[in-house]
Protein backbone atom coordinates (compact mmCIF):
# COMPACT_ATOMS: atom_id res chain seq x y z
CA UNK A 1 0.00 0.00 0.00
CA UNK A 2 1.53 2.96 -0.72
CA UNK A 3 1.92 5.38 1.96
CA UNK A 4 0.40 8.26 1.06
CA UNK A 5 -3.20 5.96 0.51
CA UNK A 6 -5.56 6.94 3.26
CA UNK A 7 -5.80 3.94 5.76
CA UNK A 8 -8.00 1.25 5.31
CA UNK A 9 -10.72 0.03 8.16
CA UNK A 10 -11.26 -3.85 7.68
CA UNK A 11 -14.12 -5.53 9.88
CA UNK A 12 -13.39 -9.61 10.30
CA UNK A 13 -16.29 -11.71 11.22
CA UNK A 14 -15.22 -15.01 12.54
CA UNK A 15 -18.28 -17.47 11.33
CA UNK A 16 -17.30 -19.99 14.41
CA UNK A 17 -18.64 -19.35 17.85
CA UNK A 18 -16.18 -22.65 19.27
CA UNK A 19 -13.99 -21.16 21.70
CA UNK A 20 -10.99 -22.93 20.05
CA UNK A 21 -11.93 -22.08 16.72
CA UNK A 22 -9.58 -22.24 14.12
CA UNK A 23 -10.83 -19.54 11.75
CA UNK A 24 -10.96 -17.24 14.88
CA UNK A 25 -7.51 -17.88 15.28
CA UNK A 26 -7.05 -17.55 11.63
CA UNK A 27 -9.12 -13.84 11.83
CA UNK A 28 -6.36 -13.06 15.12
CA UNK A 29 -3.48 -14.13 12.72
CA UNK A 30 -5.17 -11.42 9.86
CA UNK A 31 -5.02 -9.04 12.98
CA UNK A 32 -1.39 -9.15 13.53
CA UNK A 33 -0.16 -9.54 9.78
CA UNK A 34 -2.06 -7.31 8.05
CA UNK A 35 -0.31 -4.80 5.97
CA UNK A 36 0.90 -0.77 7.04
CA UNK A 37 -2.17 1.17 6.71
CA UNK A 38 -4.85 -1.69 7.14
CA UNK A 39 -6.21 -2.20 10.57
CA UNK A 40 -8.65 -5.25 11.08
CA UNK A 41 -11.64 -5.09 13.76
CA UNK A 42 -13.08 -8.58 14.74
CA UNK A 43 -17.14 -8.36 14.64
CA UNK A 44 -18.95 -9.85 17.13
CA UNK A 45 -21.92 -12.11 15.77
CA UNK A 46 -22.65 -14.45 18.44
CA UNK A 47 -24.83 -11.99 20.47
CA UNK A 48 -27.16 -11.59 17.20
CA UNK A 49 -31.16 -12.71 17.64
CA UNK A 50 -32.23 -15.54 15.48
CA UNK A 51 -33.51 -13.52 12.37
CA UNK A 52 -36.90 -12.69 12.46
CA UNK A 53 -38.38 -9.74 10.32
CA UNK A 54 -41.25 -8.99 12.63
CA UNK A 55 -38.72 -7.86 15.50
CA UNK A 56 -36.52 -6.20 12.39
CA UNK A 57 -39.75 -4.09 11.35
CA UNK A 58 -40.49 -2.92 15.07
CA UNK A 59 -36.79 -1.49 15.04
CA UNK A 60 -33.26 -3.30 14.83
CA UNK A 61 -32.47 -4.86 18.42
CA UNK A 62 -29.17 -2.91 20.06
CA UNK A 63 -27.05 -5.35 18.92
CA UNK A 64 -27.95 -5.66 15.00
CA UNK A 65 -28.15 -1.82 15.00
CA UNK A 66 -23.62 -2.09 16.29
CA UNK A 67 -22.95 -4.73 13.80
CA UNK A 68 -24.57 -3.04 10.72
CA UNK A 69 -22.72 -0.07 12.11
CA UNK A 70 -19.74 -1.66 12.17
CA UNK A 71 -19.90 -2.68 8.66
CA UNK A 72 -20.67 0.54 7.48
CA UNK A 73 -17.90 2.34 8.74
CA UNK A 74 -15.46 -0.44 7.43
CA UNK A 75 -13.98 -0.03 4.05
CA UNK A 76 -13.51 -3.41 3.47
CA UNK A 77 -15.06 -7.03 5.16
CA UNK A 78 -12.96 -10.12 5.53
CA UNK A 79 -14.69 -13.34 5.99
CA UNK A 80 -12.94 -16.19 7.96
CA UNK A 81 -16.16 -19.01 7.78
CA UNK A 82 -16.24 -22.67 8.67
CA UNK A 83 -17.73 -25.23 6.19
CA UNK A 84 -20.42 -26.86 7.96
CA UNK A 85 -22.73 -29.39 5.39
CA UNK A 86 -20.95 -27.87 2.44
CA UNK A 87 -21.89 -24.21 3.06
CA UNK A 88 -21.35 -21.55 5.85
CA UNK A 89 -22.69 -22.25 9.20
CA UNK A 90 -26.22 -21.01 10.60
CA UNK A 91 -24.56 -18.22 13.00
CA UNK A 92 -22.65 -16.59 9.93
CA UNK A 93 -25.87 -16.55 7.59
CA UNK A 94 -28.29 -15.19 10.42
CA UNK A 95 -25.50 -12.36 10.53
CA UNK A 96 -25.67 -11.60 6.64
CA UNK A 97 -29.41 -11.28 6.76
CA UNK A 98 -29.78 -8.98 9.43
CA UNK A 99 -27.31 -7.03 7.81
CA UNK A 100 -28.41 -7.06 4.42
CA UNK A 101 -32.02 -5.84 5.50
CA UNK A 102 -32.98 -2.41 4.34
CA UNK A 103 -32.43 0.70 4.63
CA UNK A 104 -29.03 1.04 3.17
CA UNK A 105 -27.60 -2.60 3.74
CA UNK A 106 -23.96 -2.12 4.69
CA UNK A 107 -22.47 -4.84 2.27
CA UNK A 108 -23.27 -2.56 -0.66
CA UNK A 109 -20.54 -1.63 -3.13
CA UNK A 110 -18.28 -3.08 -0.56
CA UNK A 111 -14.97 -4.52 -1.00
CA UNK A 112 -14.53 -8.50 0.70
CA UNK A 113 -12.32 -10.86 1.11
CA UNK A 114 -12.50 -14.35 2.45
CA UNK A 115 -10.74 -16.71 3.67
CA UNK A 116 -11.53 -20.11 5.83
CA UNK A 117 -10.00 -23.07 7.86
CA UNK A 118 -11.17 -26.40 8.49
CA UNK A 119 -9.20 -30.13 9.56
CA UNK A 120 -9.96 -31.02 6.28
CA UNK A 121 -8.36 -31.01 3.24
CA UNK A 122 -10.50 -28.61 0.95
CA UNK A 123 -10.03 -26.26 4.27
CA UNK A 124 -13.93 -24.88 3.77
CA UNK A 125 -13.99 -24.25 -0.16
CA UNK A 126 -17.28 -24.75 -0.97
CA UNK A 127 -18.50 -22.58 1.91
CA UNK A 128 -16.34 -19.96 0.20
CA UNK A 129 -18.11 -20.66 -2.92
CA UNK A 130 -21.32 -20.46 -1.28
CA UNK A 131 -20.67 -16.98 0.53
CA UNK A 132 -19.07 -15.62 -2.71
CA UNK A 133 -22.79 -16.33 -4.43
CA UNK A 134 -24.74 -14.59 -1.13
CA UNK A 135 -21.85 -11.64 -2.00
CA UNK A 136 -22.67 -11.11 -5.71
CA UNK A 137 -26.88 -10.60 -4.71
CA UNK A 138 -25.81 -8.37 -1.85
CA UNK A 139 -23.70 -6.30 -4.29
CA UNK A 140 -20.27 -6.40 -2.61
CA UNK A 141 -17.27 -7.17 -4.67
CA UNK A 142 -15.61 -10.15 -3.60
CA UNK A 143 -11.62 -10.45 -3.95
CA UNK A 144 -11.34 -13.10 -6.76
CA UNK A 145 -7.74 -14.13 -5.65
CA UNK A 146 -5.82 -14.97 -3.83
CA UNK A 147 -7.76 -17.76 -2.17
CA UNK A 148 -6.80 -18.55 1.16
CA UNK A 149 -8.31 -22.38 1.84
CA UNK A 150 -6.65 -23.36 5.19
CA UNK A 151 -6.93 -27.32 5.46
CA UNK A 152 -5.71 -29.15 8.07
CA UNK A 153 -6.08 -26.48 10.50
CA UNK A 154 -5.27 -28.53 13.32
CA UNK A 155 -1.52 -28.68 12.31
CA UNK A 156 -0.92 -25.13 11.49
CA UNK A 157 -1.84 -23.55 15.28
CA UNK A 158 -0.30 -24.09 18.25
CA UNK A 159 -2.63 -24.64 21.79
CA UNK A 160 -2.44 -20.58 22.37
CA UNK A 161 -4.00 -20.19 19.16
CA UNK A 162 -1.04 -19.05 17.54
CA UNK A 163 -0.37 -19.16 13.68
CA UNK A 164 2.77 -21.39 13.26
CA UNK A 165 3.02 -22.26 9.77
CA UNK A 166 4.71 -19.90 7.70
CA UNK A 167 3.73 -20.75 4.05
CA UNK A 168 -0.28 -20.23 5.65
CA UNK A 169 0.93 -16.49 7.01
CA UNK A 170 2.31 -15.76 3.74
CA UNK A 171 -1.61 -16.76 1.85
CA UNK A 172 -2.85 -14.55 4.57
CA UNK A 173 -0.44 -11.76 3.95
CA UNK A 174 -1.17 -11.99 0.16
CA UNK A 175 -4.66 -12.13 0.56
CA UNK A 176 -4.67 -8.70 2.64
CA UNK A 177 -2.08 -7.21 0.76
CA UNK A 178 -4.51 -8.12 -2.34
CA UNK A 179 -7.46 -7.02 -0.55
CA UNK A 180 -5.58 -3.13 -0.23
CA UNK A 181 -5.16 -3.06 -3.71
CA UNK A 182 -8.51 -3.66 -4.42
CA UNK A 183 -10.21 -1.78 -2.10
CA UNK A 184 -7.94 1.65 -3.20
CA UNK A 185 -9.27 0.74 -6.31
CA UNK A 186 -13.11 0.48 -5.53
CA UNK A 187 -12.66 4.01 -3.82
Amino acid sequence: MASDARPIRVVGISGSLRKGSYNTMALKAAMELAPEGMTIEAAEIGDLPHYNDDVRLAGYPPEVERFRAQLAAADAILFVTPEYNYSIPGVLKNAIDWASRPPSQPFDNKPVAIMGASMGVLGTARAQYQLRQMLVFLNAFPLNKPEVMIGAAQTKFDASGALTDEATADFIRQLLTALATWTERLR
